[in-house]
């Protein structure tokens, strides 16, 4: 990768001094989770999607699962202290984290919003996410997911 194909996500880690490993791929959208694991040759264990919710109460939610799994809502509402929790429409995702469809990461967000990752993160040495753009995955250590974003590890797929 060269050095100008940083994204925002690659910044944020390295202001932070935080180490992480970065890959790119040929961008394709249509493509799955597993799909991207897959070209990354990595387990599907390991690489983890980003996914915006809303509450009941109007607050939103960040959930980081394998790419494999689905977010069960009533666990994730549960966690939020939510009655209920639901996903965001895909057109309200731009304007309100700064990401596209496919290149959400949970780090350098417009805003930090309460994130939660599922607890099977914990047992690994590294985890993938997007780098924050189409195309593009980092990986990191969980603990250092963890520090930057402030999310707390929790049972939330089904």
């Amino acid at each position: 990768m060269k050095k100008d194909e940083r994204t925002n996500v690659m910044r944020v880690l390295d202001q932070k001094k935080v180490p992480y490993n970065s890959y790119s791929y040929e961008p394709d959208p249509t493509k799955s989770g597993e799909e991207i694991a897959q070209i990354l040759g990595e387990n599907p264990d390991n690489v983890f999607k980003t996914l915006v919710t809303q509450g009941k109460s109007g607050q939103y939610y960040v959930f980081v699962v394998p790419v494999k799994e689905e977010l069960e809502l009533k666990k994730a509402a549960k966690v939020a202290g939510e009655k209920s929790i639901a996903m965001i429409k895909q057109k309200d995702l731009l304007p309100l984290t700064g990401y596209v469809h496919g290149g959400c990461s949970p780090i350098g967000m417009k805003k930090q919003f309460k994130t939660f990752i599922q607890e099977s993160a914990r047992d690994r040495e590294h985890i993938f996410v997007s780098a924050g753009k189409v195309g593009f995955q980092i990986e990191l250590a969980p603990e250092d997911l963890v520090k930057i974003v402030g999310c707390e590890f929790a049972d939330i797929v089904g």
